[in-house]
C-alpha cells in the first residue's frame, strides 16, 4: 500500500486567500489529507518556523471565524479531507461543543489537539464524535507501551506518531527509534500510523515509508515555502514544487 502524504500549513500565513489557494494546490498535488494549523499565540509544541508563521497570521488579523468561513467555501472543492490542528486554549474559550460543531460545519473531518491532557481525551472525544469529527491522538517514541496501546485504541482516523521529542522543525535525520516504535505499534493496532515532526526531505519520506508508516506528515518545511517567499505567488510556486518532490518520493 502506498504511504499517504499529509502536508501541513498554517491558516492565514501570509493571508487566508493564499491559504485557500494552497489548500487547492496541495489537493491537486496529490495530498491524501491536509493538516491545517489554527494560528495560536503560544504554539509551544512548535519550533521557530511554525511559531513565526502563527505570529504572522495573527498579526495579519486571522481569527478562528475567518478560518472557518474560508474552509466552508474551500472544503467542498477538495478531494482530500482537511484535519484541523488546534491548541486547547481557543477550544476551551469557545467551549468544546460549540467549537467542534463549528469545525464540522466548515467541512473539516478531523481534529488534532497537541496539548490535550490525556485525562480529558475521553470527554473531548465524545464531543468530537457527536459532531462527526475524528479526534487524532499523538504518541512519541518514549511514550510507555501501555499508554501507546490506549492511545492507539482511542485515536480516530489515524494515530500521529511524533518522530522526536521536542518541538516541530526540520532535522538532519529521522530518529531510528521510530522504526522500532512503528513495528511495536503495528502489533497492537491496525489503524493507520502517520509519522510527523522533523521530516523535510524526499529521503526522509522514503525512509519512513520503508519503515512501514502508513502516512508521512510534513509541517515546518512546508510552512517555510510559503512563509519565506518574497510574495504569495512565489510562495505557492515553491510550495507546489516542494509538495510534488515529496509526493514523487512516495510513489512506488
Amino acid at each position: 500500500m502506498q504511504t499517504a502524504f499529509i502536508p501541513y500549513i498554517t491558516a492565514g500565513d501570509p493571508d487566508l486567500e493564499t491559504t485557500a489557494e494552497a489548500l487547492r494546490l496541495l489537493d491537486a498535488c496529490g495530498a491524501d489529507v491536509i493538516e491545517l494549523g489554527m494560528p495560536f499565540s503560544d504554539p509551544y509544541v512548535d519550533g521557530p518556523i511554525i511559531q513565526a508563521s502563527a505570529a504572522r497570521a495573527l498579526a495579519g488579523g486571522t481569527t478562528i471565524d475567518a478560518v472557518l468561513s474560508m474552509l466552508k467555501e474551500v472544503t467542498p472543492e477538495l478531494s482530500c479531507p482537511v484535519v484541523l490542528f488546534s491548541y486547547l486554549g481557543p477550544i476551551v474559550r469557545r467551549g468544546a461543543a460549540k467549537f467542534t460543531a463549528a469545525v464540522k460545519e466548515a467541512g473539516v473531518q478531523g481534529l488534532i489537539v497537541p496539548d490535550l491532557p490525556y485525562a480529558q481525551t475521553c470527554e473531548f472525544r465524545n464531543e468530537a464524535i457527536n459532531n462527526g469529527l475524528e479526534l487524532v491522538l499523538l504518541t512519541t517514541p518514549t511514550t510507555p507501551a501501555e499508554r501507546t496501546k490506549e492511545i492507539a485504541e482511542a485515536s480516530q482516523g489515524f494515530i500521529y506518531l511524533v518522530s522526536a521529542n521536542g518541538v516541530t522543525g526540520p532535522r538532519a535525520t529521522v530518529d531510528p527509534r521510530v522504526k522500532d516504535r512503528l513495528k511495536e505499534m503495528k502489533q497492537v493496532t491496525d489503524k493507520a500510523i502517520a509519522v510527523g515532526f522533523g521530516i523535510s526531505t524526499p529521503e526522509h519520506v522514503r525512509q519512513i515509508a520503508d519503515w512501514g508508516a502508513d502516512a508521512v506528515i510534513i509541517g515546518s518545511a512546508m510552512v517555510k515555502q510559503l512563509g519565506e517567499a518574497a510574495s504569495p505567488r512565489e510562495g505557492l510556486k515553491r510550495l507546489e514544487e516542494y509538495a510534488k518532490s515529496l509526493k514523487d518520493a512516495l510513489l512506488p
